[in-house]
């Protein structure tokens, strides 16, 4: 996997080391998320699984965990 395949957030800012990063596996569709601090650890999810997570921040259905 090129390191130059992933994606940083444009609020990212700076090139800091704080990064949100993705990369979108065209084979099969699923989407790999990084935070650029441990970028050995990744979570992946298809984009029906990150639209609805997604929704679900927007909806305030994780704020209980703050």
């Amino acid at each position: 996997m090129s390191e130059n395949a992933w994606q940083r957030s444009s609020f990212c800012g700076g090139g800091g080391n704080n990064c949100i990063e993705t990369l979108l596996q065209p084979q099969d569709g699923i989407i790999l998320m990084r935070e650029s601090q441990v970028p050995e650890a990744t979570i992946a999810a298809t984009p029906e699984q990150l639209a609805a997570f997604i929704q679900g921040v927007k909806a305030g259905e994780y704020d209980h965990l703050i």
